[in-house]
């Protein structure tokens, strides 16, 4: 996905272009993380969640400027979203969402959450959970109705757990845990 902006030659150029996180973003999308999030990011328990863990198949997403600087990030986690009838109930964990300072106000972190949802239901994803800030989420159709019964692992503040469901009625009567269910970064041993 593009936006268009006029550069200073009167020729339209992207904006920005979302597209699947390569490789190659990673230093880049650390660094972003630590200036919009701030040194306590790694310390959240949605980052507990996540640590050790690959995003879901397919579903990273970076943002880069005309000049094909990444400015955005977006990834998304299984998760167990608790359980219902004794059966841990599948969903996705979004976050971070991180836009380069520089950037907000201009839309990006928008594009983002749509690409993001779109992508997650076209792969058939139930739900999608998120600890953010309700004002700015409940624009995507999330509110705090379906996550009472759920926590996290660590401190969290209940009014920011928020959910989003794809298909209607996938958290009902969920309660419990979130856990991480995703695929595990492979540790390569090295020989001494």
């Amino acid at each position: 996905m593009s936006a268009l902006a006029l550069s200073s030659e009167g020729l339209t150029r992207p904006a920005f272009e979302i597209r699947a996180e390569a490789p190659a973003d990673v230093a880049a999308r650390e660094a972003l993380l630590d200036r919009a999030m701030g040194p306590g990011r790694k310390r959240k328990s949605s980052e507990a969640i996540r640590r050790g863990r690959l995003p879901a198949e397919g579903l990273a997403f970076s943002a880069l400027d005309g000049s094909g600087a990444l400015t955005g990030t977006v990834r998304l986690w299984n998760i167990g979203a608790g359980m219902r009838e004794g059966a841990a109930v599948p969903a996705l964990l979004l976050g971070p969402l991180a836009v380069d300072p520089r950037q907000h106000g201009g839309g990006l972190g928008s594009a983002m959450m749509r690409e993001a949802i779109a992508d997650a239901q076209k792969r058939g994803h139930g739900a999608i959970i998120l600890v953010g800030d309700p004002e700015y989420y409940a624009r995507f159709g999330f509110s705090a109705e379906k996550t009472g019964a759920l926590f996290m692992p660590g401190p969290f503040e209940r009014h920011r757990l928020l959910a989003l469901e794809l298909i209607p009625g996938w958290l009902d009567g969920v309660a419990g845990r979130i856990t991480p269910t995703g695929r595990k970064i492979e540790r390569r041993r090295v020989a001494a």
